[in-house]
């Protein structure tokens, strides 16, 4: 199993804990979610290389031993971290998200392929445009000057800045994935007709 401490799962209702274990066997009986099952998992389909590579960094920093699987326990904790984590971790979680080649810094490529590929698979209203909020997040927060964001400048910088903080929080708001997993796949804002 993952290599975690258990409190992911101890802030999760039984009833959300049984009902995401039901989904997750039903969809990946083996109990290990290969990065294919994954993109399915999520209903993630003809993605343009972009939104594959974020989806392949977003599997990669839910696969917390890095063994090319995610196993329950990490499903909860991601699911638990998403729905339930503090800014800081939450934070902390982006910033892995964000910095593609895993060398400690997000420079302005890293952050605006991100953005790009998070806004074609969960769009949102955004005034904005990817280019522009690229800009604006290092234009607030590069303290520096490098073209490079440390784990440090991020989270003081986006901690101390509320517009900085709303946008990245939905941006990867996760939620109707989450509700989908809890409809069985179906996508709770489409009703049927009848």
């Amino acid at each position: 199993m993952g290599n975690m401490d258990g409190k992911a799962v101890e802030e999760l209702s039984a009833t959300e804990c049984h009902q995401w274990y039901k989904k997750f066997m039903t969809e990946c009986p083996s109990g290990q979610l290969t990065l294919h099952e994954f993109k399915q998992f999520f209903s993630l389909k003809n993605l343009s290389p972009s939104s594959n590579e974020y989806i392949e960094q977003m599997f990669e920093t839910f696969d917390f031993n890095k063994d090319g699987y995610i196993d329950f326990m990490e499903y909860v904790a991601a699911l638990s971290l998403v729905l339930k984590g503090k800014v800081e971790q939450k934070l902390k979680w982006y910033f892995k998200l964000y910095d593609v080649d895993g060398n400690g810094c997000i420079d302005r490529d890293e952050l605006l392929n991100i953005i790009k590929a998070i806004r074609t698979i969960n769009p949102c209203q955004e005034i904005m445009s990817a280019e522009e909020f690229t800009d604006m997040v290092f234009n607030k927060i590069d303290i520096n000057g490098d073209g490079e964001l440390s784990l440090e400048e991020f989270m003081e910088g986006v901690q101390k800045d509320e517009v900085l903080l709303d946008i990245l929080t939905r941006s990867l708001d996760l939620k109707h994935i989450i509700e989908m997993i809890q409809n069985n796949g179906k996508n709770p804002a489409v009703k049927a007709s009848g």
